[in-house]
């Protein structure tokens, strides 16, 4: 976008801040809008009708917070966001838009190009040139000694093995054997060592180029990009394999900011991890053998005490403090993602060791896999808005009653899809008096008014496909059983027998039919298994002894993070809140954009576009990484111990992460799902591999054809299911989203149509629906069908009618506490090991106490002979005392 003018007309606040536009872009005096203001440009030269079809470039300028050397001097920084259809698009005031079904493969990660291409802001670009040109610098014959190069107080390297060969001279880097590149690699690792912090961060770039050009050659053999990239980067000298950077080696020299040091080397680590992670069958045994190594040296301390998570957990938590700022939190979340990932192992990897972990405690198989289950499910049609029905009734003009229907008469409109026409605008928040029947729906005769006409020659009863059977096998619980056993003996004989599952005596026939089909369902999970083994531990102590705990990477990182662990959550939650898109900018919010805001302020309109897109897209993937690592967390302490989990699960509900994530979801979901704040031309490493067109509306409105945004469909799924633990068979904070209004929030999220995304939508609705009352029931009879066909049955859960015999409001302070104890009981007795227990063994003999041998300082040895004058032979000793109290 060569020139520009607006309008001066078109450009107005929204909220009364004016500014003034020229031809080539803002005057800099204009620079500080005010925090908070909003304009509205029109294009009026860029092409015929406007940007694109005519419509109105929307553009926000915004207090942006950040150590920058520009920001005293002017009150805000126009950071232009510039959605441009990319994050909101305009509500359609004349209808509704069908949304479609996402084709949605959920997994660990997004393709290893997408990966590669997160962990680079677009502001970092410049920076990728200057990475080769220091390794070009270090690989050149004239500069082999540049890295050990000065300061005169510290000697030079003897030569050693890491010494280049004379061979190696003169020649490129795929043309070096193996020997030969990996003592270039040792040479540049030495330079990491040299006292110069130039020097240093110059041999940190050579590796990140080296590391980047290792992770583009992965992504070719994962068949993520196109396989005429080069595979190694040359010495810049000639031409053929070199990476052709474009205009970028004619582009401004960017100035190492103070953050520099620590992104090079986030970066070369996350190329590693991303790198070795992932696993091919065509691997030689060498590169597996490699790969467990890398991962046995991340999982347990090897030089410190120690995990390599738990420094970056700590790096987080300093972030949030305000001692470091200057962190760039977007690479160490995504680092400390992928390093658990790798560390822990992903959803498939916990699938196995949690088949393997029942099998060792006896226990069955489970039914099925969750995972395959829900890709194999199909998506439901979302629910009617309320704003339609209004529509629809006022066009009416006549209100009807709505008449109770069957169970088919449902599942028949349930596949017929009346229901496709929806809004697409963001809902209002709903008041307490119309949550009852916001999201009512039509009844009968109204559905067939607005069904479309079905041919004469097909019956409609030949559109219905039902389903051979429900997708979940129903699980009974051992606590279930009890429940109704109690309840009948209380009903026929009159008296309980407390925990007694056997004796069935006085029952009649029918009771006894219904306890043996319970318990042919019965399912007994391995957090049962562990609750009962630990409140035995706690019973008898002394009988059992001391419990073996299997060292493993869980183990280890949960014992790193046990004293600090309630910091680390909190810290989390905090760049989660920051990042979110509904949260509003405040003063005391952390800042964590730092990492990528320019060092020169936008100028040109195109400019603050960029910058705005690529604001976006860095909040998106920090909310990405932050729920992967979450959920991740949670699952595998889960499987570990069910302890750990409740102890990860309170600290989180203590820091209000239920009402953040309902936060999160209260906005447009499907404009967050459909955003493409991306330029693909822009992505890393399509940018170092082609030339760079000229930035226009045009390049930067082109992306991938994709109907949505992956890593954002990804993180609403992630969490969605860390709301999902949070309160599952937990009533207290069960009554938390009642509290806080998460049924209309969360019937919004159905729109999307995606199966594992309503799934999880309508577990969160089935758990609270015996609270919301009977007429919220009856106005959502679509969705409560939607729960009875796709979520697990128990069976005798009274969900749709409020009968559950736990739900007693008087309890739920009681059971927070009751599972506090039992939290402190277990690291207690686990993780507290005291030197004085109570329960040491107490030798009571004389002779073997006075025969033991002590060990004595070497100091005691030197001043025996004045011990001995100080405590025995001066001091007197009264015998008769002593006599008398023996």
């Amino acid at each position: 976008m060569e020139a520009m003018d607006f309008r001066r007309e078109g450009l107005r606040s929204a909220r009364g801040a004016v500014g003034r536009v020229k031809a080539a872009g803002l005057r800099r005096d204009e620079r500080g809008c005010v925090n908070g203001a909003a304009c509205r440009m029109q294009a009026v030269d860029l092409k015929p009708g406007g940007f694109g079809a005519g419509e109105k470039w929307r553009a926000r300028v915004g207090l942006l917070a950040g150590s920058k050397p520009w920001i005293s001097a002017c009150t805000g920084l126009f950071a232009a966001r510039a959605r441009c259809y990319f994050y909101a698009p305009l509500p359609n005031t004349q209808g509704s838009v069908d949304f479609p079904t996402v084709e949605f493969e959920y997994g660990d990660t997004d393709s290893r190009g997408a990966e590669l291409a997160e962990l680079y802001s677009y502001t970092e670009e410049p920076e990728l040139s200057t990475n080769r040109r220091c390794f070009e610098e270090e690989f050149c014959p004239q500069g082999m000694g540049s890295v050990f190069s000065a300061p005169r107080h510290r000697a030079a390297p003897r030569p050693t093995h890491r010494s280049v060969p004379s061979a190696a001279r003169g020649r490129q880097w795929p043309e070096l054997d193996t020997a030969q590149q990996r003592a270039q690699i040792l040479r540049l690792l030495e330079g990491l060592e040299v006292v110069s912090r130039e020097r240093r961060l110059r041999a940190a770039r050579a590796i990140l180029y080296l590391a980047q050009a290792t992770a583009r050659r992965a992504a070719v053999r994962c068949g993520s990009q196109p396989s005429h990239w080069p595979t190694a980067p040359s010495s810049g000298t000639r031409g053929g394999t070199g990476i052709r950077w474009g205009r970028w080696l004619g582009g401004p020299r960017v100035t190492s900011p103070p953050r520099c040091p620590i992104r090079v080397l986030l970066s070369v680590m996350y190329l590693l991890v991303e790198n070795i992670r992932v696993e091919l069958e065509t691997d030689p045994p060498e590169w597996k053998s490699c790969r467990e190594t890398f991962r046995t040296e991340l999982s347990f301390p090897m030089r410190s005490d120690e995990p390599f998570a738990l420094l970056l957990f700590t790096m987080v938590t300093k972030f949030c403090s305000g001692h470091a700022p200057h962190f760039p939190m977007k690479k160490v979340l995504l680092l400390l993602w992928k390093v658990l990932l790798f560390t822990l192992g992903g959803f498939e990897a916990l699938q196995v060791m949690k088949v393997r972990r029942r099998e060792e405690l006896g226990l069955p198989p489970l039914p099925e896999d969750s995972i395959q289950v829900m890709r194999s499910m199909r998506a439901a049609s979302p629910p009617t808005c309320s704003i339609e029905l209004a529509e629809q009734q006022q066009k009416r003009g006549h209100r009807s009653r709505r008449p109770l229907m069957k169970q088919d008469s449902l599942d028949i409109y349930n596949e017929r899809d009346p229901f496709k026409n929806d809004e697409t605008g963001v809902d209002e928040e709903e008041g307490d008096e119309v949550d009852g029947g916001i999201e009512g729906e039509l009844d009968l005769m109204e559905r067939d008014a607005l069904l479309p006409t079905i041919p004469a020659q097909r019956p409609p009863i030949e559109r219905v496909s039902f389903p051979k059977g429900l997708p979940w096998a129903p699980k009974v619980r051992q606590k279930d059983i009890e429940h109704f056993l109690e309840a009948s003996r209380n009903k026929f004989i009159g008296f309980t027998l407390g925990q007694d599952t056997e004796t069935l005596i006085g029952l009649p026939r029918p009771i006894h039919e219904s306890v043996k089909t319970l318990k042919q369902h019965k399912y007994v999970s391995i957090s049962d298994v562990q609750i009962k083994n630990e409140e035995e531990l706690e019973k008898c102590p002394m009988s059992l002894g001391e419990e073996e705990v299997q060292e493993t990477p869980c183990e280890v990182l949960y014992r790193a993070m046990l004293y600090n662990l309630p910091q680390y959550m909190i810290a989390l939650l905090k760049i989660l809140l920051a990042a979110a898109p509904t949260s509003k900018a405040k003063t005391d919010s952390i800042n964590i954009l730092a990492d990528v805001l320019p060092e020169e302020m936008p100028i040109t309109v195109l400019q603050s576009m960029k910058l705005g897109i690529d604001v976006n897209r860095h909040k998106e993937i920090i909310v990405k990484s932050i729920s992967a690592l979450l959920l991740l967390l949670l699952k595998h302490f889960k499987l570990n111990h069910i302890y750990q989990f409740e102890y990860v699960s309170q600290h989180l509900v203590f820091a209000n992460c239920i009402p953040l994530i309902l936060k999160f979801f209260n906005q447009n979901i499907m404009s967050y799902i459909t955003a493409k704040n991306s330029i693909s031309v822009l992505d890393y490493p399509h940018c170092t591999v082609h030339e760079l067109p000229e930035l226009t509306a045009e390049s930067l409105e082109a992306g991938d054809n994709n109907q949505f945004c992956w890593r954002n469909l990804f993180s609403c799924i992630n969490l969605l299911r860390i709301l999902n633990k949070l309160t599952k068979w937990k009533h207290s904070r069960t009554m938390m989203l009642v509290v806080f209004k998460s049924a209309p929030i969360l019937k919004r999220a159905l729109k999307v149509k995606q199966a594992m995304m309503q799934l999880y939508v309508l577990k969160l609705l089935k758990i609270q629906t015996k609270y919301l009352g009977r007429q919220w029931r009856k106005s959502n009879m679509k969705t409560m069908s939607a729960i009875y066909q796709k979520v697990r049955h128990r069976m005798n859960d009274d969900w749709a009618y409020g009968n559950d015999i736990d739900a007693r409001p008087w309890d739920f302070q009681a059971e927070e506490c009751t599972l506090r104890a039992s939290i402190e009981a277990f690291n207690s007795r686990r993780y507290d090991k005291p030197q004085d227990s109570e329960f040491a063994p107490v030798d009571n003999c004389l002779q073997s106490v006075l025969g033991q041998r002590l060990e004595l300082p070497e100091d005691f040895h030197y001043s025996y002979e004045l011990w001995l004058e100080r405590e025995v032979f001066s001091q007197p000793i009264r015998w008769e005392e002593l006599l008398r109290y023996q």
